[in-house]
């Protein structure tokens, strides 16, 4: 792990010829934002004097209040690979601080520390594991993205089916060059969809490198003349692209998760923070899988989960237990997206499974079977819940679930329900090619 000084990244940015930084901060919607200093602006915002007007940014504050300071992490320091070898661009990730030099509680980056260090305080580390999915699409004589693809590849499949292959190597060898440990790449279900797998880090880590692995992969595509996107759901009658996050949580050392003679290998603890997630996970939906199009997914027949139930081995249901036992035993949430802001959306999680702990709160059994194939008498029977199927219902459920708003904070969580229904009430006016070509000669 780096453990750099303010001294050792002057240093280092001299060495390497370092002329830009970005110092990168991340918004409640979580998109990448950022603000560039030459290199001899550095020591300045090194001393977290650096400041910018948050009223800008939406979601964060208005004008009325809007000077905020960036305080640099110094261990996110990263020079980036793809940019020129003389003048080069490095970044730094930053906290957003107030005049006052308080956090900024609408910092998603803040809620998620703050979070580890609740759990931290139990005596609770926090690791994660995403699986992170996407698309590779042409773009245009313009340079804009599109939907178009000419591969017809599918499940790991290789060259010369899958032309994407070329550009996914690329990708690969820059994250690793970035110090990213990379597990394993492939071609996914759907044509020009594909994975990459990044090994497992403490929560912060992994919501700073997924923010990092995006940036990555759009960059290293544009080099190979096509967009890369993480939209969910980016063509009908195709698999969408999620977000699977494998968790585990260690105390003293050793993964609570784990336990040899319990049931499946699982512990107590284990059981009652999958409790946890299921309790809250329709409150969480609205922060998991945030877009309007993040629920054109997560839809029967396409490998997404829709049923709030949980399974140590099948792939349909909503949490699965990796076949993997001892010190690697995790939890997975299969759900999630990667629209969703990786900050929050681990900070939800981390807290939803502990008050499954805290409080003991046990899943119902276990489902092995096919949960698709069930009859609906079948899942009443089984009091099986389905998730939100629309961002509407998630907002309502986000409004209903006070403990997932005290995650979030009261200043993120109003900004937030407020901007999502905006997007859901823009969205339901609209008239819609499908629309069109079924109604219009009819009517």
């Amino acid at each position: 792990m780096k453990n750099y000084s303010k001294e050792d990244i002057l240093k280092l940015v001299e060495e390497q010829d370092v002329e830009f930084i970005r110092l990168q901060f991340t918004d409640i919607f979580g998109n990448l934002k950022n603000v560039a200093v030459t290199s001899s602006q550095l020591e300045k915002a090194l001393d977290n004097k650096c400041m910018f007007d948050a009223s800008a940014i939406e979601g964060f504050v208005g004008i009325e209040e809007s000077d905020m300071y960036l305080y640099p992490d110094f261990n996110t320091l990263e020079i980036f690979p793809w940019r020129p070898q003389q003048g080069k661009v490095a970044r730094l990730i930053c906290d957003i601080y107030r005049p006052d030099g308080k956090p900024f509680e609408g910092d998603p980056r803040y809620i998620l520390k703050k979070a580890i260090q609740e759990a931290e305080e139990s005596g609770y580390k926090f690791d994660v594991e995403p699986e992170c999915e996407f698309f590779l699409f042409h773009t245009d004589e313009n340079g804009l993205p599109t939907t178009l693809t000419h591969e017809k590849a599918g499940y790991f499949d290789l060259s010369p089916i899958d032309l994407g292959e070329n550009a996914r190597r690329d990708m690969v060898l820059t994250l690793e060059q970035m110090g990213f440990v990379i597990e394993a790449s492939h071609h996914e279900a759907a044509p020009a969809q594909h994975e990459i797998d990044f090994k497992h880090d403490e929560a912060l880590a992994t919501a700073d490198n997924i923010m990092t692995f995006k940036l990555a992969v759009k960059t290293i595509a544009r080099r190979h003349g096509l967009h890369a996107t993480f939209m969910p759901k980016p063509k009908y009658g195709q698999n969408g692209s999620g977000m699977h996050i494998n968790m585990s949580l260690s105390k003293n050392g050793k993964n609570i998760f784990a336990d040899e003679n319990g049931k499946f290998g699982l512990s107590k603890e284990a059981y009652y923070f999958i409790g946890g997630l299921m309790k809250h996970m329709k409150g969480m939906s609205a922060i998991t899988n945030p877009l309007v199009n993040s629920y054109k997914r997560l839809v029967p027949g396409y490998e997404a989960p829709v049923y709030i139930a949980w399974s140590d081995t099948n792939r349909s249901q909503l949490i699965r237990i990796p076949v993997v036992r001892g010190e690697e035993t995790r939890i997975e949430l299969r759900s999630p997206d990667s629209s969703a802001n990786p900050y929050l959306a681990l900070a939800v999680c981390l807290k939803a499974g502990l008050d499954g702990i805290k409080n003991k709160i046990m899943p119902p059994e276990c489902i092995d079977c096919n949960i698709n194939a069930l009859t609906k008498e079948e899942m009443q029977k089984l009091s099986i819940e389905l998730l939100p199927s629309t961002l509407q219902e998630a907002v309502s459920e986000l409004k209903k679930d006070t403990f997932v708003q005290g995650v979030l904070g009261s200043y993120v969580s109003q900004k937030y329900i407020e901007a999502k229904q905006k997007e859901w009430d823009e969205y339901k006016t609209q008239i819609t090619n499908w629309e069109v070509e079924k109604y219009l000669y009819k009517v």
